[in-house]
């Protein structure tokens, strides 16, 4: 018989609570380098690579895109509002997780792609939520999914918000999409260097039958 006291129950609600945040996988240490970043965590790469084998989004720009919101951080929320400069108060937004995605288009996901599962905190609903999103984006707007600055004003504004060119009156968000295109370039780039590391790594996976870009 499992004795359950009033601490150890609290501290379980605690952890379903979170989402488990202690046994998500710490960010890469080197951010700037995508091959060091999948080298530390070769899952991501499957991830990112069936979502654009899926969706048509490439993997250097997905994975931009979740640098940029989270500094892959699973389990980032932005910061409450404080009253009195220490009374905790609502949340800005309902972003959370990898992509930064909110309640309402999370929930349009799951929906109409996702699994009734797919969590936010989770790097494979997250590379598949950012293809399906930008998919969705190009119908809409008619961005190429290869137009990583501009995929992304759409994804921070949304397409009735970047057709409308409401974020030319944002500079931080002009920024932060040239950041992202530039970052998606260099992360091309170095894929083209190591992709073959990841395409075949597992036992199962025998060269010249790996997959290819």
């Amino acid at each position: 018989m499992i004795l359950r006291t009033p601490f150890a129950t609290a501290l379980l609600l605690m952890l379903l609570l979170s989402g488990c945040a202690v046994f998500a996988p710490s960010p890469p240490q080197d951010q700037s380098n995508i091959c060091e970043i999948f080298r530390e965590q070769p899952s991501w790469y499957d991830y990112a690579r069936d979502s654009e084998d899926k969706w048509g989004t490439p993997i250097a720009t997905q994975m931009s895109f979740i640098q940029q919101e989270s500094s892959f951080r699973s389990h980032i929320r932005p910061a409450r509002k404080r009253y009195l400069g220490f009374i905790p108060g609502p949340r800005p937004s309902s972003a959370k997780g990898y992509a930064q995605a909110q309640d309402p288009v999370w929930g349009e996901y799951r929906d109409q792609a996702g699994s009734t599962f797919a969590r936010r905190t989770h790097m494979k609903y997250a590379t598949d939520f950012i293809g399906w999103y930008n998919t969705r984006t190009r119908a809409q707007t008619g961005i190429s999914l290869n137009n990583p600055e501009h995929l992304y004003l759409a994804y921070h504004e949304g397409a009735g918000g970047y057709q409308r060119g409401s974020y030319r009156a944002k500079p931080a968000v002009q920024r932060a999409a040239r950041q992202v295109a530039t970052r998606a370039g260099r992360y091309r780039s170095q894929l083209a260097s190591c992709e073959a590391e990841f395409q075949c790594r597992k036992f199962y996976q025998v060269w010249p039958f790996c997959r290819k870009g």
